[in-house]
């Protein structure tokens, strides 16, 4: 890969540092062309579509002039710039809260170690600046915090920001909490081979009368329930998304925990790519569960879990490619603004990954704006 050219805006007076930013950008990486160490108040405010949670993210990458810092401890850059936000990179030289290796003062609270009062149970109460950051302490497992933020859950989960987010204090457990996106096909496609060959064609084969199960093969049948299971994931994928992923929990501090960890933490952080797949042991989980009533409405049961199960790994691959690919086009490119749409617009419509039927069925569907040009990322 290409050195990433420096990216470095000015809007509204401040300065903020796009580089890493500029390939995850919703709006493609080509409308920001042109824009280096320039005012881009102008395009900024043209182009319609920033919603108030793509203006929250946006403070993730201001940066000030290190010359005004108020911080003696902050980390200058060599291009003369500090950094004010979570997480950047300038020039080469990546820090987090634009503090020296990432640590904020001890007296602070916040985001950019600014005061905020609380109370004894250690809830913030009132803020120092329009950032909801203040409410949690990223330096610390954010699992046990969730609990804290009350009614501000909310507001608080879809207002997206671009940093690490560690979920439990031991690695052991905040390992088992990411996982690489060919961790996904490395497991299953072999899990999904081993179902149809052992069992699948077996079925099919018992079924029909059949002495050798290879026969099944050479049918229809067997690819038919295949297709089948597959089709069924979709409104499967569908409905766990738009009543299990983005159920309501209110201010029940015990469904905000359980939200936050089924998919809270990606609407929060959704340019980690760790988080962008569903981990193994769940999803074994789940399969079992989702397997009892297959059992009873299929007559080849195996089979149409396999095929789910293809329908499962497609779509949790798209997902990863609809975060970090680069579609020129086609239904991918559709699916791709129509997921950032469902991200950082439209958080109650647009369940659909893989395909967005089901949201024309069930009246969720998103109507994009057309575009005189094509999206690049």
């Amino acid at each position: 890969m290409g050195r990433t050219e420096p990216l470095i805006v000015k809007y509204k007076n401040k300065w903020y540092d796009l580089t890493e930013f500029a390939h995850k950008h919703p709006g493609g990486k080509n409308s920001l062309t042109g824009l280096h160490n320039k005012d881009m108040e102008e395009r900024f405010d043209r182009a319609p579509g920033h919603s108030q949670a793509a203006q929250y993210l946006m403070k993730e990458y201001q940066v000030k002039p290190s010359a005004e810092s108020a911080d003696p401890d902050a980390k200058q850059q060599p291009n003369g710039y500090t950094l004010n936000g979570a997480k950047a990179t300038v020039n080469g030289t990546t820090v987090t809260n634009g503090y020296k290796n990432g640590v904020k003062p001890p007296t602070s609270n916040g985001l950019h170690g600014k005061q905020a009062s609380t109370v004894g149970n250690g809830e913030v109460t009132h803020l120092t600046d329009d950032s909801m950051e203040h409410l949690v302490d990223w330096s610390k497992p954010m699992v046990f915090q969730i609990h804290k933020l009350g009614d501000k859950y909310g507001e608080w989960v879809n207002k997206p920001v671009d940093r690490e987010l560690r979920l439990f204090g031991p690695s052991w457990v905040e390992n088992m909490t990411k996982t690489p996106w060919w961790i996904v096909p490395g497991f299953w496609i072999p899990a999904i081979l081993y179902i149809i060959v052992q069992f699948g064609a077996r079925d099919l084969a018992a079924g029909r009368g059949w002495t050798d199960p290879n026969q099944s093969f050479l049918t229809v049948d067997l690819y038919l329930h295949l297709v089948i299971g597959a089709f069924a994931w979709t409104l499967l994928e569908y409905s766990l998304h738009r009543w299990v992923f983005h159920l309501d929990p209110k201010s029940n501090r015990f469904l905000q925990t359980f939200h936050f960890l089924i998919h809270g933490q990606h609407h929060k952080v959704p340019f980690d790519p760790h988080r962008l797949v569903f981990p193994v042991p769940p999803a074994i989980l789940l399969t079992t569960i989702f397997y009892q009533p297959v059992y009873y409405v299929f007559p080849y049961p195996r089979l149409t879990l396999a095929g789910g199960l293809i329908g499962y790994l497609i779509y949790d691959m798209i997902h990863y490619y609809l975060h970090y690919g680069s579609p020129a086009g086609g239904h991918l490119y559709h699916m791709k603004r129509y997921h950032y749409s469902h991200h950082f617009v439209h958080h109650d419509q647009g369940y659909g990954i893989s395909s967005d039927l089901w949201d024309k069925l069930f009246g969720t569907r998103i109507i994009l704006r057309k575009l005189k040009y094509l999206l690049k990322w």
